[in-house]
């Protein structure tokens, strides 16, 4: 089976962890602050704090910015339902943005009309590996004072214009073991803000400053230095473990035929946390069914759009809610394997199991 991801854990992530329960400091300790230092080195900004997930990450940052209820913030709703949930978890309200349909990433000619006097961010999610248009994003917020927080939980390293995701704002990272790299399970919040600094690390850690005095609501969302361990090993292999998947996904764009391959536009990076591909003509999922048949595992990423999810339909009302884009994505879209442990064979493999069945039904 060609699997549609594999974590790459190796001999450096066991000694690490290791080196840890050695040690006895199992809990938030050295390591997770090394780990922060050398992920905001890598980010280029000043600051990076560790929560326990991609998003507890998202939900520290919105409650860093002063996001609650009666707030609104503008997102999209072709992403995980995380991206959504956490803005409900501080009691605002998502608003959701059509995408474009080359990128799937926010359409920033589309922003500005969703803003009202209550919005108060826009959460572009940095989706599949692409970095969003970020220009155009950051004038409107600018334009209109709102904060900008970056869903990059699948785009570690990913740039735009030279310029590395999760720099542009507050950036938000996830670490589950399917990502780009892993501390098993994991968040990071990156910030250039000294405040928006202090203020993540005080609701990651129970509302203390000083130990045992609790100077506001917070949540035990601390990073172990046993994740921390993982991901130090981990960043490490970053650059290699991106370089392979664009090197997959170049092979990939080259020799397969019948469908869109990912659209990348000129200045930004794509580093391929998924190899998305638009299937045409109501084929999706036959072809789906044929690569698992031959062995090749795929996925839909995602089937549902936020909007329609059941939950966001009978309870919160978001059922005239339309987004045409959004909602065509999801019957053509299919992601491919395209992680760093496919051999030679495997992507051959790939591309002949799909170009036969396009030409099969064309």
């Amino acid at each position: 089976m060609i699997y549609m991801a594999k974590p790459q854990i190796g001999d450096d992530e066991k000694k690490a962890v290791m080196e840890v329960l050695d040690s006895g400091i199992i809990a938030q300790g050295p390591r997770v602050k090394a780990f922060e230092d050398d992920f905001a080195v890598m980010c280029g900004t000043r600051h990076a704090i560790a929560t326990t997930s991609g998003t507890t990450a998202l939900h520290v940052a919105l409650l860093a910015h002063g996001i609650g209820a009666g707030d609104e913030v503008i997102t999209s709703a072709f992403t995980f339902i995380a991206s959504a949930n956490s803005i409900l978890f501080v009691g605002a309200k998502p608003v959701f943005v059509d995408i474009d349909p080359r990128t799937f990433n926010l359409d920033p000619a589309k922003i500005e009309a969703a803003i009202t006097p209550k919005t108060k961010a826009i959460l572009p999610v940095h989706l599949y590996g692409l970095a969003c248009d970020m220009d155009p994003i950051l004038k409107i917020a600018e334009k209109h004072g709102l904060a900008v927080i970056e869903d990059a939980c699948q785009s570690h390293g990913a740039e735009y214009k030279g310029k590395k995701v999760g720099s542009f704002g507050t950036g938000t990272f996830s670490l589950y073991p399917t990502k780009n790299i892993t501390s098993a399970e994991g968040g990071m919040i990156t910030t250039n803000d000294p405040v928006i600094d202090e203020k993540c690390r005080v609701i990651r850690q129970h509302g203390m400053r000083k130990r045992y005095y609790h100077d506001e609501l917070g949540y035990n969302f601390r990073m172990t230095d046993i994740h921390a361990a993982i991901g130090l090993a981990q960043l490490k292999k970053l650059e290699k473990f991106n370089a392979q998947r664009q090197t997959n996904a170049k092979f990939l764009s080259e020799h397969l035929k019948g469908v869109t391959v990912p659209h990348v536009p000129e200045g930004q990076t794509h580093v391929f946390h998924q190899y998305t591909v638009r299937v045409p003509g109501g084929k999706r999922d036959a072809l789906r069914t044929w690569l698992n048949d031959h062995g090749i595992g795929s996925e839909v990423y995602y089937p549902v759009p936020i909007h329609k999810q059941s939950f966001y339909v009978s309870d919160l009302g978001y059922g005239d809610v339309s987004l045409p884009e959004t909602e065509f994505a999801t019957t053509e879209v299919l992601s491919l394997p395209v992680h760093p442990a496919l051999s030679s064979a495997d992507l051959e493999t790939i591309v002949s199991t799909v170009n036969e069945f396009m030409e099969k039904n064309a």
